[in-house]
């Protein structure tokens, strides 16, 4: 009777139900006789990293591999063949080519450790030569997505590539050790299907050192209902249309909350961002500080720095806090400024690209993504100020020299501390030994006498090769 009832469950199954039952059946098979080859070889992978010897292989921790990986493919089989019974025929598709594809690499797996035990002489990577399972950073996490990303992932045709490398090996920051749990909560998602409204945990993660994070096989979510942008003409000085955004975890829900200077939003750097026209379109263009005492301002405008090199000053990059109004006004003297920056409390990328300039989200925890010597400018405001620890504003610095030309220039735009920490700062700055065209200092009138703003245009100097 059981028996006969197996045959009628599965004769119910039609059409594509049927076939991917037999190829996870098919699946299952080569694994556990790939597997009870491996039993044979004295270690599991190509080198002894599930155990502490150089000569021996504990064979306990092998059969517990193997009993982990099993119990991973099994259950990997029964929750897809449970999912598929409940899906409607359209979706099938797609699901079944994600299932077999892991199916695959599981397989591939296993099989490419095998060929590396059976030949002799074979040459590994360092990178797969680890003497402890602890230093293996796909065995760290629990998460299965988290290990199959951080795996080397050989080449196909077994040679190097056009990169000159054997395989890809994707990278993560190496405070994501530190965070475990909000990694794996990030990485917690269905393949193929839309990813979480995560957003703020995948910056949590960034601007704590976990950067680069790891790429997701999920669909980021967009707003529900977007529409085109603005023509460029309008969209530079223009508040976005507020549908083209996700409002989520932010405490103002619209533009016109940003931009209204009564608003308690949640943010308290570069809080006028937003006001484009009575904050944004002055600046750069008429001095806005002005010490009343002095009569000095630590303002530099646009023209003066673009005069200093006329018509060398063609790209640069924009390091500061803000909705990228900078670049709007250097966009009009036909200077292409890309704006570095985070959502520290509202959409600041997204204004910056629905205004069509170029936003690159990023921390100052990472090194600046342009090759050497390529940048003729770097403009900074708001950002590196007097919070900023001594030894990381040295290596912020020399990041910025390395991408910069010769010849190129610093812009330090009203970088303020505290007048007792100001000597400090400044020799950081003149460590560089850049040519000062531009070096004031000017009280900060807003805090009792006891800050100070300090601005400077620096050119990098030739430096003749070794």
């Amino acid at each position: 009777m059981r028996k006969s009832n197996l045959i009628k469950k599965l004769g119910a199954w039609r059409g594509i139900h049927r076939l991917i039952f037999i190829l996870c059946i098919l699946a299952l098979l080569i694994c556990m006789a790939t597997f009870s080859k491996i039993y044979s070889f004295r270690s599991f992978l190509a080198s002894n990293s599930f155990c502490n010897c150089n000569t021996s292989i504990n064979s306990c921790t092998i059969n517990h591999h193997v009993d982990l990986t099993l119990d991973t493919v099994i259950q990997k089989i029964q929750h897809e063949i449970d999912i598929l019974r409940q899906l409607p025929n359209e979706k099938v598709f797609g699901k079944q080519a994600i299932f077999l594809a892991d199916i695959l690499n599981l397989v591939e797996s296993v099989q490419k450790s095998l060929v590396q035990n059976s030949e002799p002489g074979a040459v590994l990577h360092s990178l797969s030569r680890q003497t402890k399972q602890v230093d293996e950073p796909a065995e760290y996490f629990l998460t299965e997505e988290i290990r199959k990303y951080v795996r080397i992932k050989p080449n196909r045709l077994k040679k190097q590539n056009f990169m000159g490398a054997n395989g890809t090996f994707t990278s993560i920051g190496h405070a994501c050790f530190s965070m475990k749990s909000e990694l794996e909560e990030y990485m917690d998602y269905d393949v193929g299907e839309m990813c979480n409204d995560d957003w703020r945990l995948a910056q949590k993660l960034m601007v704590h050192g976990c950067d680069p994070l790891p790429r997701r096989r999920c669909f980021a979510r967009a707003p529900q209902l977007y529409n085109k942008p603005y023509p460029i003409n309008e969209s530079i000085w223009k508040l976005p249309d507020d549908k083209n955004v996700r409002w989520s975890h932010y405490r103002c829900k619209n533009f016109t909350c940003l931009a209204r200077n009564s608003t308690v939003k949640g943010f308290f750097k570069c809080t006028d961002c937003f006001n484009l026209t009575h904050h944004e379109s002055p600046r750069w263009i008429v001095h806005s500080y002005q010490d009343s005492s002095s009569k000095m301002t630590a303002d530099i405008l646009i023209t003066e720095v673009l005069n200093l090199k006329p018509g060398e000053i063609r790209i640069g990059l924009d390091f500061s806090v803000g909705t990228g109004t900078f670049a709007a006004r250097m966009r009009e003297h036909n200077v292409t400024i890309v704006s570095a920056t985070i959502n520290l409390g509202a959409p600041f990328n997204e204004m910056i690209a629905l205004r069509g300039l170029i936003p690159l989200y990023m921390t100052i925890n990472q090194r600046l993504p342009f090759f050497d010597n390529t940048l003729d400018l770097i403009h900074t405001t708001r950002f590196l100020d007097g919070w900023i620890d001594f030894v990381l504003l040295d290596f912020v610095l020399y990041d910025f020299d390395r991408v910069l030309r010769p010849g190129g220039l610093i812009w330090i735009d009203s970088f303020f501390c505290f007048k007792e920490e100001l000597n400090d700062y400044l020799e950081a700055f003149k460590i560089l030994r850049y040519k000062q065209h531009k070096w004031l200092v000017v009280p900060k009138i807003d805090k009792d006498d006891s800050e100070v703003f300090f601005s400077a245009v620096l050119e990098k100097p030739p430096r003749p090769f070794r």
